[in-house]
């Protein structure tokens, strides 16, 4: 008898969980009166367009990093299938990179506020029951578990990964990137199931603005609204300010002189260090990478060049008595900040190429630091990035030495590179046969 009447006793412990107003499961337990279809919808499309910038941005400048040329530039291994969009990244525009990451990093902080106020208007969802009513359903279900989820975790990593000291467990890059493609799969599906209905909210708020009225029948509307204090247009400017904000306090990091001193949520992007000819944006210093002041002194410090003819030695003295050429080229970050052009001097990298017997068609090079801590000791760099001949091993900037901060005695600059594969502190250079 007792599991006969199981069957009712389910539905009826349901309806309680359902219309209890204690609990979350209730959507009386949900009373502010901003919460409905359209409050919703207009964040949702400002987060259609933003998050698909950022996810493309994203994938650009994973491929900067051209990670198929040489495992040292790939900190994601075993992407997979994950990289069939992989592409030779090229050296024009040279301020491309610095572009794509200003706007990615900058995009993303802004965001934050629409992130967090879409999850807040329909975090009732997260608890409704039944779990799954039908296929489509459990199918939005799931999408926005994986969307709430994944977005989460792609904008802690990411501002953690703007911050002076990345604290995050694991590696950023591989986190990031795996991340990434989760929750876009999962923000692709929601945005399908979701998208006609969101269209006709926003079309119901039109219709609002020409005095029509309609009463909103909705799982996010609540049935026991409380006082308001603001009206959902207020609510949405109140968004957009916190938006607007966090932009004004982090797009300076993309600017040289006052306006990098208002990037306040960019510790990179702060003040200029120091003054003159060396005094622009760093992301390391000698001290931290570990440079021996002993090893880049004239005595000591010799630039080892390899190639199809053999090993050539080059002092410093030797380097400066080469043909030397100048580019004016910008320090581009993957997290955001950048600087503006700089004037750089040295020997191009084709030239070195010459000297070990690659006249004319010059190949990849791997290129090797005195750093000892951090990432990117050494790097790969493509064949088009050696012949450009704006790409330099420099040994001037602005009229003076390489300070020991950006890479005395010698550094590789390139035409729209991410700032890491401008190997400072540079000891050895291999060309060909990556």
């Amino acid at each position: 008898m007792g599991r006969a009447r199981l069957p009712g006793v389910i539905p009826a412990y349901r309806r309680a969980m359902r219309d209890d107003p204690r609990l979350p499961s209730s959507p009386g337990f949900w009373r502010s009166p901003l919460r409905g279809p359209w409050f919703t919808s207009v964040l949702g499309l400002v987060l259609l367009v933003g998050i698909t910038v950022l996810f493309v941005t994203g994938l650009v400048s994973y491929a900067a990093y051209n990670p198929n040329l040489s495992p040292v530039n790939d900190k994601t291994p075993e992407k997979g299938i994950l990289g069939f969009y992989l592409f030779d990244w090229p050296t024009n525009p040279h301020w491309l990179y610095r572009l794509n990451q200003g706007v990615h990093v900058t995009l993303g902080v802004t965001l934050i506020p629409v992130l967090l106020a879409k999850l807040w208007s329909v975090i009732p969802r997260l608890f409704a029951l039944p779990p799954a009513r039908s296929v489509t359903h459990a199918l939005e279900r799931i999408s926005l578990l994986l969307l709430v989820g994944g977005g989460l975790f792609e904008f802690v990593t990411g501002v953690l990964n703007i911050q002076l000291d990345y604290v995050f467990p694991g590696s950023f890059y591989p986190l990031h990137f795996y991340g990434a493609w989760v929750f876009f799969a999962a923000f692709v599906a929601h945005a399908l199931l979701k998208t006609p209905v969101v269209l006709r909210n926003v079309r119901q708020l039109r219709g609002e603005k020409r005095g029509e009225q309609r009463e909103e029948t909705n799982d996010l509307v609540t049935p026991r609204p409380a006082e308001p204090t603001v009206s959902r247009r207020g609510a949405l400017w109140f968004v957009g300010g916190g938006s607007l904000l966090l932009f004004a306090t982090t797009v300076g990091q993309n600017f040289d002189g006052p306006l990098r001193r208002t990037a306040l949520l960019a510790p990179h992007g702060g003040e200029d260090p120091g003054s003159g000819p060396n005094g622009f944006q760093i992301n390391k210093t000698a001290v931290y990478a570990g440079i021996d002041p002993a090893e880049t002194g004239e005595d000591a410090w010799r630039l080892v060049v390899t190639g199809r003819t053999g090993t050539v030695r080059l002092s410093r003295a030797r380097l400066a008595e080469l043909p030397l050429y100048s580019s004016a080229l910008p320090i581009a970050c993957v997290e955001g900040w950048s600087t503006s052009d700089q004037w750089w001097r040295g020997v191009r990298l084709r030239d070195l190429a010459a000297l070990v017997g690659y006249e004319g068609d010059p190949p990849d090079v791997f290129v090797q630091s005195l750093q000892r801590h951090g990432a990117f000791r050494s790097a790969a760099l493509s064949a088009d990035q050696v012949a450009d001949p704006r790409s330099l091993l420099a040994l001037y900037v602005n009229g003076e030495e390489l300070s020991p901060d950006h890479g005395h005695p010698a550094r590789v600059i390139v035409p729209a590179a991410p700032g890491v594969l401008n190997t400072k502190w540079v000891a050895r250079m291999t060309f060909g046969d990556l």
